[in-house]
């Protein structure tokens, strides 16, 4: 039986958590789960919000772009778009830079998993930033009044 503060209250419920916790590192070492099925699992987590609708990547500096010759590091830019709303996005080592056009008061979540997100703040001019940058699979929620979009989860 556990406590009101979820530690385990005897001996033998205390054993018992310590070999759960053994099996489960255990299992991530033996036998981890498979990249498609964690991505798979990512992108399910995105539709949470069944009502969403889904915004398209339409560019991708990595895919779309012509490189130019001396650039080293350039930022990744990505633009994705929903009906007649569009989302440009700035992937650099110091975090994200975007703007959402047509400008409009907006509350933006960068996903990235389960773990807790921090909103950011659109300017008046539809710009945002976010000082960290995303690791690993990742989607932006925009909440503008009762719509919300979510754009398809990439890869930092």
């Amino acid at each position: 039986m556990n406590g009101g503060d979820g530690m385990p209250e005897g001996p033998e419920e205390f054993a018992d958590a310590v070999l759960e916790e053994e099996l489960r590192q255990a299992a991530v070492v033996l036998d981890p789960v498979p990249a498609e099925l964690l991505q798979v699992a990512l992108e399910a987590f995105a539709l949470h919000d069944l009502d969403a609708r889904l915004a398209e990547l339409t560019f991708d500096s990595l895919v779309d772009a012509l490189p130019v010759r001396g650039a080293v590091d350039a930022p990744r830019m990505l633009t994705f778009r929903a009906g007649g709303t569009t989302v440009d996005v700035e992937v650099t080592e110091d975090g994200l830079i975007g703007q959402l056009l047509p400008p409009r008061p907006a509350r933006i979540e960068v996903l990235g998993g389960p773990q807790a997100t921090r909103p950011l703040t659109v300017d008046p001019l539809g710009r945002f930033t976010s000082d960290t940058p995303p690791s690993g699979p990742f989607a932006l929620r925009l909440r503008t009044g009762a719509e919300v979009i979510v754009t398809e989860w990439l890869r930092a």
